[in-house]
C-alpha cells in the first residue's frame, strides 16, 4: 500500500481512532453491526487496511477471517488508498452492447500507472447515453475507448 497525501477533510489519525471506537461502542462492540462499522472505518480512513481490519476484529471479538470475508464480499469496500481521480465504466446491458468491454480495456491500460482509481458499475441509469463512463463525477456520454484513454492518461490536476 502506497502512502498518500493527507486529506484535509479527514480527521487526524488519533481523532479517527476515537471516532471509530465511538462507532463500535454505539453498537455495543457487536459483530451484528459489522457492515455499518466497516463503512464508518472506510469513511474515516479512506480504505480498509489489513491492520485496521485486524484491530476491528479484536475489538468486536470476531475472527479476523470473518471480518475480512465480510469486507471482501461487498464491492463497496476498498483495500488500497484511493488515487487522486476516480473513473467508473458502466457495464450494464446497454453500455456493454455499445462497446463498454473495449472501453474498460482502454481504461484499464490508461489508468494502471496513473492517478486514477478505476471501478465498474452494473448500471448508472443512463442507458440512452451508452456507453458511458463517469470521471471525477462527470459523465462522458457515448465515449470512445481512445477518448476515455486520453482523459485517463492526460488528466493530472484537480
Amino acid at each position: 500500500m502506497n502512502p498518500t497525501a493527507p486529506d484535509l477533510n479527514i480527521p487526524a489519525s488519533d481523532e479517527r481512532e476515537k471516532l471509530l471506537e465511538r462507532a463500535m461502542a454505539r453498537h455495543h462492540n457487536s459483530g451484528d453491526a459489522l457492515i455499518e462499522i466497516l463503512h464508518t472505518a472506510q469513511q474515516l480512513y479512506g480504505y480498509l487496511s489489513r491492520p485496521l481490519l485486524s484491530k476491528m476484529a479484536r475489538r468486536l471479538n470476531l475472527p479476523p477471517s470473518h471480518v475480512l470475508g465480510v469486507a471482501t464480499f461487498y464491492h463497496l469496500f476498498r483495500f488500497e488508498p484511493p488515487k487522486k481521480h476516480s473513473a467508473i465504466v458502466c457495464l450494464g446491458t446497454a453500455c456493454y452492447a455499445s462497446g463498454a468491454g473495449q472501453l474498460l480495456a482502454a481504461a484499464q491500460q490508461s489508468a494502471s500507472e496513473g492517478e486514477w482509481t478505476l471501478t465498474t458499475g452494473r448500471c448508472v441509469g443512463s442507458c440512452g447515453l451508452a456507453p458511458i463512463a463517469i470521471c471525477d463525477g462527470i459523465p462522458l456520454a457515448r465515449v470512445k475507448p481512445g477518448d476515455l484513454a486520453a482523459v485517463l492518461g492526460g488528466k493530472h490536476d484537480g
